[in-house]
């Protein structure tokens, strides 16, 4: 018989990883602030917008959940700014190694830090399209957005349907700053890459000239697909579908992930 024992590698499950986590992110006062500042924005802009806003025909041709939502558009510059720092400050201060030293399995620290993101980004957001709902049904009817102009409701399903996008793309856009972080380990030039590829493709299909082309950008681009989740007129006229347009950013969020989640495995640290 051996006198040699035999020590079983310790286990690192998941749930500690996420309690772990969970402690690191609620007790650092930043990405709290970040979040409450992300449901201001969005709508304090939302009810700017709202009270700029005027139907005055049938034909305005104007969505009110487009305009309910415009806060969304610089609110998730913000939430970027979030999902970058959830990992890029463990890069930047060196706390990293030893959050990998503590949690030697890498995948499960990652997927667990993008979980524990996901529930306060979700809870902020449903906070921010809620106060923006809210707002565009208080301030819109008095702007001309009534029966008389062609809008029987702004409480139906399918505003429901646009808020619940609206909902779901700012906690995407996080998880996809999160997995951009992870790959360039540099939360500036994770921020700039993040804002690149959100606004890239509005702008370069706003500068050709080839209607065709342009309709392409928007289709493959995650701020306009983003923008197709959540509108509520003119639907089939829109290069995607909204279901569509939340799959296209969904399909970003997936390969930014990836790509966090095998530099994280194949690279030192």
């Amino acid at each position: 018989m051996s006198l040699t024992a035999r020590v079983a590698p310790p286990r690192y499950l998941p749930g500690q990883a996420l309690h772990a986590e969970w402690t690191k992110f609620r007790t650092v006062a930043g990405p709290a602030w970040l979040l409450a500042e992300v449901v201001a924005l969005t709508v304090a802009v939302a009810v700017a917008a709202a009270s700029a806003a005027r139907c005055r025909s049938a034909t305005c041709g104007i969505d009110p959940a487009t305009v309910s939502f415009t806060g969304i558009y610089p609110g998730q510059a913000v939430v970027a700014v979030a999902g970058v720092l959830a990992i890029g400050n463990e890069y930047s201060t060196g706390m990293i190694k030893l959050s990998l030293t503590a949690m030697p399995r890498r995948l499960t620290w990652f997927f667990a830090k993008a979980t524990v993101l996901t529930a306060p980004v979700l809870t902020a957001a449903a906070l921010a399209v809620a106060g923006a709902a809210l707002a565009g049904r208080l301030i819109l009817p008095g702007k001309g957005f009534t029966p008389a102009h062609g809008y029987a409701s702004l409480t139906s399903a399918t505003d429901v349907r646009a808020a619940a996008g609206a909902v779901l793309y700012l906690t995407l856009i996080a998880l996809l700053s999160l997995g951009l972080a992870a790959a360039v380990r540099d939360s500036a030039a994770a921020i700039g890459l993040v804002l690149g590829v959100l606004y890239l493709f509005p702008i370069a299909a706003a500068v050709v000239s080839n209607p065709a082309l342009a309709r392409h950008l928007d289709q493959i681009g995650p701020l306009p697909a983003g923008q197709d989740a959540q509108a509520t007129i003119g639907v089939h006229s829109l290069p995607l579908t909204p279901w569509q347009g939340l799959g296209v950013v969904a399909l970003w969020t997936a390969a930014a992930l990836l790509l966090g989640a095998l530099a994280l495995k194949f690279r030192d640290a």
